[in-house]
């Protein structure tokens, strides 16, 4: 697999080919500007691949593409913010419950470290209460999923580009499975097939030409990387013009 696909974090042959194939297919539908790895505008996250395709008679599109291949990988990006909320807001309940009548049936518990005795701490993992545990793994993880589990949700909210795609393997292919308002392209005989349409999300021109600078300094950096360019070389010789 060419290197030059790869991140530099950890990455697998199947990731790496999957993003390659999205690259082809996206400079099929006449993406001429793509690149990996592109940190996107208006929110937090990186697109295992963006492009850009001009259009000289309206407006240009802009697409992001997700690459995932293990259906654990879709899912954990696939939380849904709302759900999500409304489960953790009755597990934050059922701990205020525990507390209130761990409180009660274990005042040794308490750490005087304030002024009242209403606003003191409690120290309640230290009675090993086997439901307390379970609450309190169970804030954690939907905290966890709450804060960065909606990746794909979060992508359309902040309208980052006008087209979505998934990009899987065609035996992780389930409907029911692909994010809303996300199209899928699953990978059949080396070549990507649009298993589902995406919907079209309107966007600024402004939020699009920030979109397409975001793929030029991908680009830029990718560039330095295959030439072995380090900052160190641009740094030395800093005079603008």
């Amino acid at each position: 697999m060419d290197q030059r696909l790869k991140n530099g974090r950890s990455e697998t042959e199947a990731h790496s080919r999957l993003k390659r194939l999205a690259l082809i297919w996206a400079q099929r539908q006449s993406y001429s500007a793509c690149a990996v790895e592109v940190t996107l505008p208006r929110c937090r996250y990186r697109a295992d691949l963006a492009a850009y395709r001009a259009n000289d008679k309206g407006p240009s599109t802009t697409a992001i593409f997700e690459c995932k291949q293990a259906l654990v990988d879709l899912r954990r990006d696939n939380g849904c913010t709302s759900t999500t909320a409304r489960r953790l807001q009755k597990v934050y309940q059922r701990r205020e419950i525990l507390e209130r009548n761990l409180r009660v049936h274990y005042p040794a518990l308490r750490i005087p470290d304030s002024l009242f005795a209403e606003f003191d701490s409690h120290n309640f993992e230290a009675i090993d209460h086997r439901v307390y545990k379970q609450v309190l793994r169970q804030t954690r993880a939907l905290q966890n999923r709450l804060f960065d589990c909606t990746k794909f949700e979060t992508l359309i909210r902040y309208r980052c580009a006008n087209l979505f795609f998934v990009v899987l393997p065609n035996e992780l292919f389930r409907e029911a499975e692909i994010p809303l308002g996300w199209g899928a392209l699953s990978e059949s005989k080396d070549e990507l097939v649009l298993a589902r349409r995406p919907i079209w999300h309107e966007t600024d021109p402004a939020n699009q030409v920030h979109f397409l600078e975001r793929i030029a300094r991908a680009g830029t950096r990718a560039l330095n990387r295959n030439l072995d360019i380090r900052f160190e070389s641009v740094a030395a010789g800093n005079c603008r013009l």
